[in-house]
């Protein structure tokens, strides 16, 4: 098999009440970025601690950031998050610049779901619809396409997976993209869950819809603690990746990120997997474009 390609979303909506350990500034966040590579993760992910501004802001406050990781480690697989737009709607335009800057994954994030929390009855709450339209997706696939990233997609729901593999069928799916199968638990995101649960019937039903597809995945759990869970093994066990960190942590403890990352590198080794480095995850997703220096 090959190796393991661990990826480590180091903050979302994490709040430093939930765990001091959060990053969120972007001396902090080139601080995590650098020990999590260092204890073994290949790509980090992360999003700013700016809302509402406007594309030029966002892209400047990710390369604060940044800069001092590439010049650190120029083979870093770095990528944001969405930037959501005044009207509340999601936008790739971010992706164009960054990619002008030397990012090399990209994201992509291909259907909707209602993300929100649970009312004093336990019943999902909230108007928050997380909007990505068939067009909005076309339009983020092909941002990557032509700035050469490979698209990090995250599956949500099962209908975000069959709108993959439509691209994928019909050769239009940019190249160097990983799936990321996000289980959730009853806590999911914000409180409320959403999509399959984190069991191998889960798993399976997943993995049938990828049948024949030679997409590198990789599993996580949103409100969880993946390396603690079963999934992560059968993953393993699978051909799979992992995907940790303190965006989707939901365990009882206040881990780091690097102590997250360290808990996947172990499991890892356990079950007779080698660890990726970013080159060796470049390789493996076939990144159409290779480090090109910091610009």
């Amino acid at each position: 098999m090959d190796p393991v390609i661990i990826e480590c979303a180091v903050n979302g909506v994490t709040s430093k009440a939930t765990n001091p350990h959060v990053p969120f500034e972007p001396s902090e966040i080139t601080a995590d970025a650098l020990a999590c590579m260092d204890a073994g993760a290949a790509i980090i992910h992360n999003h700013i601690d700016l809302s509402g501004v406007s594309v030029e802001r966002a892209v400047e406050r990710y390369l604060e950031a940044w800069g001092p990781v590439l010049d650190a480690r120029p083979d870093a697989l770095l990528y944001p998050t969405i930037h959501i737009d005044t009207d509340g709607s999601c936008s790739y335009e971010h992706l164009i610049p960054l990619a002008a800057a030397g990012m090399r994954v990209g994201i992509t994030d291909p259907g909707s779901v209602n993300l929100g929390v649970r009312d004093a009855d336990g019943l999902p709450s909230g108007g928050f619809v997380y909007r990505n339209s068939f067009d909005v997706i076309g339009r983020a696939f092909g941002i990557c396409r032509d700035g050469q990233l490979g698209p990090s997609l995250a599956i949500y729901e099962p209908g975000f997976l069959r709108a993959t593999m439509a691209w994928w069928r019909a050769g239009q799916l940019p190249a160097g993209a990983m799936i990321k199968l996000y289980f959730s638990t009853e806590r999911g995101y914000l409180g409320a869950p959403f999509g399959l649960p984190p069991t191998e019937r889960a798993l399976d039903a997943y993995l049938e819809v990828l049948d024949g597809c030679d997409v590198p995945w990789a599993v996580s759990i949103v409100g969880g603690d993946l390396c603690a869970d079963r999934i992560a093994v059968l993953a393993l066990e699978r051909g799979g990746n992992l995907h940790v960190g303190l965006e989707f942590y939901g365990g009882d403890r206040t881990p780091t990120n690097v102590g997250l990352v360290t808990e996947a590198v172990a499991l890892c080794r356990r079950y007779g997997r080698p660890i990726a480095t970013p080159d060796e995850a470049a390789q493996i997703l076939g990144l159409p474009r290779g480090p090109g220096g910091w610009r």
